[in-house]
């Protein structure tokens, strides 16, 4: 039994990128008579807008979309921590002072999902007040678990190169968990068997192909689907403004009938799938 998941962020309204994300996941859970899971991922600080859940599963049900909600990301802040000192107590951890502006003032190398850090406090002894963040030392953890594989359902067969991303953010300064660890625990926990994602996201299963040996926990695989660009070649998004489920299903649209049209890769006006 397949069992996958769509986990938005309530930071901004849902778009057609997440529609076209969502129904993927669904069908292929459904196709093989599996579950597809609805985790709302709430944890990015000031920007999460809780009422915004509400609007998503508004948004899932014009789509046609059934799905089992699984505990929220702000339910599950003891596991991350519980993560957090293993990692730290197993010494792939280190404390970063660095800012954004930091990092890309000292020349740093731009990947595939932005700048790589370049090691700046690596070694450095930074006082323990809470106000740095923790990164992962890619390069001691990948000596502990040696040469890792993982699979995705387009790509095939991948060696993990945590380094395609560097000593990434586990821990943030003011707030829980990073991306990667929430993520990759979170998807253990809920049994996800099948991680739908864009893309824009291939990356970054090198660093949670790391994370799962380094924690014992289950490898799923992966499905990376391409992305839906808005008529300038960029991504859809919702930083950028793209329009939003919910403006089209106030409007009186037929969310049966959109799902069926991206589907088909039947999609409106100005807009495209990334098929590389």
């Amino acid at each position: 039994m397949t069992i996958t998941r769509f986990a938005p962020s309530p930071n901004g309204p849902l778009h057609l990128g997440h529609a076209y994300s969502a129904i993927i996941s669904h069908d292929l859970a459904k196709e093989t008579g599996g579950r597809f899971l609805l985790r709302i991922e709430d944890i990015d600080g000031a920007r999460s807008r809780p009422h915004l859940a509400d609007e998503f599963r508004r948004d899932l049900k014009w789509l046609g979309l059934e799905w089992d909600e699984v505990p929220a990301q702000s339910t599950r802040l003891g596991s991350y921590e519980a993560a957090f000192s293993k990692l730290r107590d197993f010494g792939v951890l280190y404390q970063c002072e660095c800012t954004r502006a930091d990092i890309l003032s000292a020349g740093a190398e731009i990947g595939p999902m932005g700048a790589i850090y370049p090691g700046k406090c690596k070694g450095k002894d930074i006082s323990p007040d809470g106000k740095a963040q923790w990164r992962l030392d890619v390069d001691l953890a990948s000596k502990i678990t040696g040469q890792l594989k993982w699979h995705d359902a387009i790509e095939g067969a991948q060696f993990c190169d945590p380094w395609e991303l560097g000593d990434v953010v586990i821990w943030r300064k003011d707030e829980p968990a990073s991306y990667h660890l929430a993520a990759t625990l979170d998807d253990a926990a809920d049994g996800v068997s099948l991680v739908t994602r864009g893309r824009d996201l291939f990356a970054a299963t090198h660093i949670h192909r790391l994370l799962q040996a380094l924690l014992d926990l289950p490898m799923p695989r992966w499905h990376h689907h391409p992305l839906l660009l808005d008529d300038s070649g960029k991504k859809l998004a919702k930083t950028r403004g793209s329009p939003a489920i919910a403006d089209l299903r106030e409007a009186g649209e037929d969310g049966h009938l959109l799902a069926e049209q991206l589907r088909l890769q039947s999609f409106p006006s100005g807009i495209s799938l990334q098929n590389a």
